[in-house]
């Protein structure tokens, strides 16, 4: 039997929002059901993941998002260094860890948000310019040799990016991919809960639904979405598409929509906290995003019975086998490629039959799955520490 250990798990910011906060929790859940003793260490935190989680709050004085994040690095490495924490795993910003669980390169994100994302003014007063090198300073240390052990990665896409930028040896690298719950996302709910929210939004059960669901809608790729829509309704009229998460530029969205003659067939949903049911009232998930080291929607989809259109852009397109999980388009795709990809599937014989491959897919990961592969590698650098006569500290390590 492992020995139980004292293992910290650092984050900035505990909430239950994003893909990393996500997989902090389920981590920190996992560690704990163990029996190891879990501490997260963050600026600010939501309640417990599970009640044997505790929390250590740095206290930290700095003005700005940039120096906030600089500072929270430094007292993250003060305080590890004076605590008797038998592994350190960073989640992201900071520098002082033995295991660092990365969800993609800010250098790769930097450069997409000003190809993609960031208007041309934008670009010209160098916004998020100070907080951008900031986190590339971060990162640089983080990644430098011998500030860690291992690396774990949610995809190929991320491994390979992460080498190419940094001296970092393919065997310090493990790809452990996402997570789902299956019996949370299940087609068993389109009898009921998708019926339901198709019947609340007037949409009848022979139209074919489209859903798109996440935050930031110029990376997960509305825009080309919508453009995609007037083809794809020209040869298939009886076509809804539900845009379910949040966005500061929702109403400009709203007004291409209508521009495009959509008005009537897309439902902006906002934030929701039943996504199960959105996937249950969905015959297709679109996914042409720009840049998702590996979104969590890919597999929620895949679980819940329906195809799933992606782009290269996205590390979960690497469980997507073309015309049997759905269809993965090239990086540089245009609307007129997604559109064909969508009438691809447009047969609802075709994705019936394809439920099962669906669903054996979305069985291949399952969260305890991920976070057995996870913990197993942190374990392993725990006993390798000990075996070194080593406490966790990477700043008592010298």
């Amino acid at each position: 039997m492992d020995p139980k250990r004292n293992i910290a798990l650092v984050y900035a910011t505990h909430n239950y929002a994003g893909g990393a906060e996500r997989f902090l929790n389920q981590l920190a859940t996992h560690l704990a059901e163990l029996g190891h003793a879990v501490t997260i260490v963050c600026r600010r935190h939501e309640s417990a993941p599970h009640p044997a989680v505790r929390f250590e709050r740095l206290a930290l004085r700095s003005l700005g998002n940039a120096w906030r994040t600089w500072a929270f690095a430094r007292a993250v490495e003060k305080h590890v260094a004076s605590s008797r924490y038998n592994i350190v795993v960073g989640l992201g910003r900071t520098w002082s860890h033995d295991v660092v669980r990365c969800g993609g390169c800010h250098r790769t994100y930097l450069e997409m948000e000003r190809r993609h994302l960031m208007s041309r003014w934008e670009r010209l007063r160098g916004k998020g310019a100070l907080k951008g090198w900031v986190a590339l300073q971060i990162e640089r240390r983080a990644f430098a040799p011998g500030c860690y052990r291992r690396i774990l990665v949610n995809s190929q896409m991320i491994k390979r990016d992460i080498m190419r930028r940094y001296p970092v040896r393919d065997e310090d690298l493990a790809v452990v991919y996402n997570g789902v719950d299956p019996e949370r996302f299940h087609p068993r709910l389109r009898a009921q809960a998708g019926a339901e929210l198709r019947r609340v939004l007037g949409i009848g059960s022979e139209e074919m639904v489209l859903l798109m669901l996440g935050s930031g809608y110029a990376r997960k790729g509305l825009r080309p979405l919508l453009e995609s829509l007037p083809e794809v309704v020209r040869q298939w009229p009886a076509l809804r598409l539900l845009v379910a998460g949040r966005d500061k530029r929702r109403s400009d969205y709203e007004a291409l929509a209508h521009s495009l003659g959509l008005g009537d067939r897309v439902h902006f949903l906002g934030w929701s906290d039943d996504a199960e049911v959105c996937f249950a009232a969905a015959d297709l998930f679109v996914l042409p995003t720009v840049y998702d080291s590996f979104a969590y929607t890919v597999l929620e989809a895949l679980a819940s019975g329906i195809p799933v259109v992606t782009t290269a852009n996205a590390g979960a397109a690497e469980l997507i086998e073309p015309g049997v999980h759905g269809e993965v388009l090239p990086a540089d795709f245009r609307p007129a490629d997604l559109a064909r990809a969508l009438l691809a599937w447009v047969d609802p014989a075709k994705r019936k039959d394809s439920v099962g491959a669906l669903r054996a897919k979305a069985c291949e990961h399952t969260i305890e799955r991920c976070m057995q592969q996870a913990s197993r590698i942190i374990l392993e650098v725990a006993a390798q520490l000990e075996r070194e006569g080593r406490r966790a500290s990477p700043a008592e390590r010298g």
